[in-house]
């Protein structure tokens, strides 16, 4: 009899401490799920926040690209201009005269200068240097 009350005292505290033990990891797997439920929540906003960043760079990349797109065409034209310029300058003699000239003020030369290289009149060859010499 002393036996089978200590077999059924052990077994008493068998089921006492399995039961504790099936409580307390029932309370652990409900504190894992939940912390489990917050990190997918902070991985689905951190998605949501990778797709709009995503958007927003597709966005600025177009942008780029067409701005890239209309500085070349800009770039193109200026170089037509320039090439009209010039080509315009070289049919006007007179012009090109008076663009070696300003060349010439801009690289510092004097009235007497202007007048022997340009065969410009005096008057002409001063109204030049006061109009374009650097300050």
């Amino acid at each position: 009899m002393i036996a089978e009350e200590i077999l059924i005292g052990t077994a008493l505290v068998f089921v006492v401490l399995s039961i504790g033990s099936v409580v307390l990891i029932s309370k652990q797997a409900k504190k894992l799920r939940a912390k489990v439920e917050a990190l997918t929540i902070l991985v689905k906003d951190g998605d949501k926040q990778r797709e709009a960043v995503k958007r927003e760079l597709q966005e600025l990349r177009s942008g780029t690209i067409g701005v890239g797109r209309r500085v070349l065409e800009l770039e193109k034209k200026l170089q037509q201009q320039d090439a009209k310029l010039e080509e315009t300058n070289q049919q006007d003699p007179q012009a090109r005269l008076y663009s070696r000239a300003m060349k010439m003020v801009d690289l510092g030369a004097g009235i007497d200068e202007l007048i022997q290289e340009c065969e410009l009149p005096k008057a002409e060859a001063e109204l030049l240097i006061r109009l374009h010499r650097k300050s």
